[in-house]
């Protein structure tokens, strides 16, 4: 299945934006205070075209200092694979954590381990984690930017309400 993603990903390689919509988290400079209602305007069912297939990404209203997502890439009627995560509370300030899984939800990380994306910057529109980034377009679209780990390369996922 990586690798198929991998082939998928070059053969795409036009989609990828060579416009820099992501930040990179600084040691130094730490993590900004925020708390859930600062990232809010996530909250709902969406619904875009990337990666040669379908995408749905469904984040839940914020309870228990967490918005708990669901991601879900289908492609010729088939799931290539589902992402679960969360934005959670921690330390006065915001963190996403995810973990993929193929579409016979075998975990492609180990049990332990997440990626993890810590906050970098949050504006009205913007929320800034490392190499990740959620843009409000609208009450009823935002964008999502991602640098891919193996290429380098930063990908504009386009949803809508």
């Amino acid at each position: 299945m990586k690798t198929f993603l991998f082939l998928l990903l070059f053969v795409l390689g036009n989609t990828f934006s060579n416009a820099q919509n992501t930040l990179n988290y600084n040691d130094e400079k730490g993590s900004p205070k925020a708390t859930l209602q600062d990232v809010r305007w996530i909250v709902g069912n969406w619904t875009g075209e990337a990666l040669g297939g379908i995408c749905q990404e469904t984040w839940s209203e914020p309870i228990g200092n967490s918005m708990m997502f669901n991601f879900k890439l289908v492609v010729d009627g088939k799931v290539a694979f589902y992402e679960l995560g969360h934005i959670i509370e921690k330390d006065k300030t915001l963190l996403l954590q995810l973990k993929h899984f193929d579409g016979e939800l075998k975990g492609w990380e180990k049990a332990e381990v997440s990626e993890n994306f810590r906050l970098v910057k949050v504006t009205p529109t913007h929320v800034y984690f490392d190499k990740f980034t959620f843009e409000k377009i609208s009450d009823n679209e935002i964008n999502i930017y991602v640098v891919f780990e193996d290429s380098g390369k930063e990908m504009k996922f386009n949803f809508k309400k």
